[in-house]
């Protein structure tokens, strides 16, 4: 009987020495090789904080809060940039309406269209009728009345001479037609300038982005009237300080919109405010858009680095403000670990400095852990 009782007693020593809290798991060891599985001070079995800054969760609470690792491996990966840019009308998928002249608006047949009404091309939008001066207007209709009175004439004239054809030349007749002819197309162009209107029609199939009309409006010529844009063709305008950047593009994404695709068109050579402009083309499908929209255009670049990719929403930052990632170091023990990172795209970050290949790298609920106090 004391023979089992002793067997026992070693059994349970040997299960508490092996046992999940003092079992290191993958990723035991720092960037500079220093252990992370020492036990912690003054450790405890809930959900709290440790005296050396690491954090206990028990399993219960991990799989409440969500938490997934995966191990770090280091790879190479296309070096990117982040880049201010804004969004603007695609020239080739949109247009601008403009007046002619000074005038007075008119509804079209379908009325006048608003912001966010579709317009197919050709179509009348509204109608321009000219407005001047009351001394241009006397002007015009004395001149139209002039020009009516020579038509009549003119008119009379080719009568009589047609009606003696065979005794008169006819190059005569000729003449007189050819000035009944002038007469006429005078006339019409300053009629219409007196109480003509002129239609203003879409330059292109979109939606109405911007509408700066009413029905009795008073415009002068070259007010922009309507904005026409293709919300699935967008072009995004970003700036940069490097003059070379614009030969080293590989590709281009929108942070937080993982819908648009970006394709490079160019880069411009003069200085606007101090930078270069380089402009992408921006296709996607049921994504909000907005003409002026500021975005961040991450690109990628044809330079690789050497490092580790992980979620963004693997980075948190500490109560120092500083970048850090939280490694599992044990079955239930967390440590904050301070790295250096680069964007790769709109929602991967590349870990260049501060974790090692055997790493247990939290990439899911790392801002629940983060905020335990």
């Amino acid at each position: 009987m004391l023979n089992k009782i002793s067997t026992l007693i070693v059994m349970l020593v040997a299960a508490s020495a092996f046992s999940p809290a003092t079992i290191a798991a993958p990723g035991a060891h720092g960037p500079n090789g220093e252990h992370l599985d020492a036990p912690a001070a003054g450790g405890g079995s809930g959900l709290a904080r440790l005296p050396d800054g690491s954090v206990n969760v028990p399993k219960l609470a991990q799989r409440r809060m969500a938490i997934q690792t995966v191990m770090a491996k280091e790879t190479e990966h296309p070096l990117t940039v982040e880049l201010n840019g804004r969004i603007g009308i695609d020239p080739n998928a949109g247009g601008r309406v403009q007046a002619p002249f000074a005038g007075r608006i008119e509804p079209g047949p379908k009325g006048l269209p608003v912001a966010g009404q579709r317009v197919e091309k050709g179509q009348v939008l509204a109608h321009v009728r000219p407005v001047a001066s009351a001394i241009d207007r006397g002007n015009q209709q004395a001149t139209l009345a002039d020009i009516r009175a020579n038509r009549r004439l003119a008119e009379q004239r080719v009568k009589r001479l047609e009606s003696l054809e065979g005794t008169v030349p006819q190059k005569e007749i000729e003449a007189a037609r050819a000035e009944l002819t002038s007469l006429g197309g005078r006339e019409r162009a300053v009629s219409g300038s007196v109480g003509g209107s002129e239609a203003l029609v879409a330059p292109a199939s979109g939606v109405i982005a911007t509408a700066n009309i009413l029905n009795g409006q008073i415009v002068e010529a070259r007010d922009v009237l309507f904005d026409i844009v293709d919300p699935n063709r967008m072009v995004v305008e970003a700036v940069t300080t490097d003059a070379a950047l614009a030969g080293r593009i590989g590709d281009a994404t929108l942070a937080g919109y993982p819908g648009v695709q970006l394709s490079f068109l160019g880069g411009g050579r003069v200085l606007r405010e101090g930078a270069l402009p380089l402009t992408f083309r921006a296709s996607a499908k049921d994504v909000a858009l907005a003409v002026g929209q500021p975005v961040t255009v991450v690109v990628g670049l044809t330079d690789k680095v050497k490092g580790i990719a992980l979620p963004a929403e693997a980075l948190v930052r500490n109560q120092a403000n500083e970048s850090v990632v939280w490694i599992k170091s044990g079955a239930e023990r967390f440590i904050a670990q301070p790295v250096e990172v680069k964007p790769l795209d709109g929602k991967t970050i590349v870990v260049v400095k501060g974790l090692a290949a055997d790493n247990r790298v939290v990439v899911s609920g790392s801002s629940l852990i983060n905020q335990i106090r």
